[in-house]
């Protein structure tokens, strides 16, 4: 029914709305009071301002060495940790872990690698900060920077995340996949033309073949355990199967749930769909089954 209603309501402004200025900051305050609404920050929770970024804690937090760093989607230009206080406050309850939702700079004006850079200095920041157990989480655009995130850093023979949650997330930046996803099944929320039109935002001038774009995983080994979740009604369940795909060919450990007859990140929508919830307490137990019990030294 959700899926339905989004089909008949939202899917038609979303590919009206045009890629500039001005349907940008629309689509900005469309989006947020939106999730306001579908998905409001999680009672008991404490939310406190942090260097580009906020800290998110459940009401049941542990605090040490171990924490999650959320990364927000929305194509790159749109939302903020504020906007996804609905998920992060649930995945800091779900994990009893603090959250980190950083802020990454958005596009159109900041393009390809800016919001890819400002994930990884939040990254390095919280090992500056003693935090030596990581987790990662991140949806659909997000998903994607979560990916580069723990690619760049084993390109670098450094240490990557624990673990990866990833809800709809972003594979292909050129939407070849979606399109032929919603040739079978047009996706509730938005058109593939449409979304490829707001990703190209950020990729503009960027070589979309680039390892940082156009994930192979050729040249990586020891990918964190990762889990991706996916709805089964939208188009970037194709992208969902390509990268579990992707990431077994590779070694990693990949777990992947297609939800029968759900839309983009139905983990945010917890008024409206009863799968939310089970889906959000499936990725968070996930990433507490694969932190590790000791971090190693510094």
């Amino acid at each position: 029914m959700a899926a339905a209603l989004t089909s008949a309501f939202v899917r038609p402004i979303a590919n009206a709305i045009p890629a500039n200025r001005a349907g940008i900051a629309f689509s900005r305050a469309f989006i947020a009071s939106s999730l306001w609404l579908a998905s409001p920050p999680l009672k008991g929770s404490r939310v406190e301002p942090g260097i580009r970024g906020e800290w998110v804690r459940g009401p049941e937090v542990t605090e040490g060495n171990a924490v999650v760093l959320y990364i927000h989607g929305s194509g790159y230009a749109l939302c903020s940790a504020r906007t996804h206080r609905g998920l992060t406050t649930r995945v800091s309850d779900g994990t009893g872990l603090p959250v980190f939702a950083c802020e990454y700079r958005l596009a159109p004006r900041h393009r390809f690698p800016n919001a890819a850079d400002d994930v990884r200095a939040a990254y390095d920041r919280l090992l500056d900060q003693g935090y030596r157990r990581i987790l990662v989480a991140g949806d659909s655009a997000g998903g994607h920077l979560a990916v580069d995130l723990a690619a760049q850093l084993i390109r670098e023979r450094k240490d990557p995340p624990a673990a990866l949650a990833l809800f709809s997330p972003l594979f292909d930046v050129t939407f070849s996949l979606a399109a032929q996803r919603e040739r079978m099944s047009p996706d509730p929320m938005i058109s593939a033309a449409a979304a490829a039109r707001l990703v190209g935002l950020y990729t503009v001038d960027a070589d979309l073949g680039s390892a940082r774009l156009r994930f192979a995983f050729d040249d990586i080994k020891g990918f964190p355990p990762t889990i991706i979740q996916a709805g089964g009604r939208e188009m970037l369940a194709a992208d969902a199967i390509e990268l579990a795909r992707a990431l077994r060919r590779a070694g990693a450990d990949c777990e992947l749930d297609v939800v029968p007859g759900q839309m983009h990140v139905f983990q945010a929508l917890t008024r409206f769909i009863p799968e939310a919830g089970p889906a959000m307490e499936r990725a968070c137990r996930f990433l507490t089954e694969n932190l590790p019990a000791i971090a190693r030294a510094a």
